[in-house]
């Protein structure tokens, strides 16, 4: 990748920003519930040796975002590999 397509990629990711998510993000201490989860979920325990969950802020978040669009697991999924604001978020 060369430094042109390096600075249109740049214009690209500012002409896609997600207000919404931005303030929500500024807004919510969402490492706040990291704990919570982590209890009530027992997310720690891993009983057959399994992958390793993800990182529950990270579902939490996917959770919100699920629920603001109305969205199924598997669109879901789709939206958060294929949206760059929903990455970053």
């Amino acid at each position: 990748m060369n430094l042109s397509s390096l600075l249109r990629f740049n214009e690209h990711l500012e002409t896609v920003k997600d207000d919404t998510l931005e303030k929500l993000d500024e807004i919510v201490d969402f490492e706040s519930f990291r704990e919570m989860i982590t209890e009530r979920l027992d997310y720690e325990h891993n009983p057959r040796g399994e992958h390793p969950p993800f990182d529950p802020v990270v579902m939490f978040k996917i959770l919100i975002l699920q629920s603001m669009h109305n969205l199924s697991d598997a669109k879901t999924g789709y939206m958060v590999r294929d949206r760059l604001s929903w990455v970053v978020f």
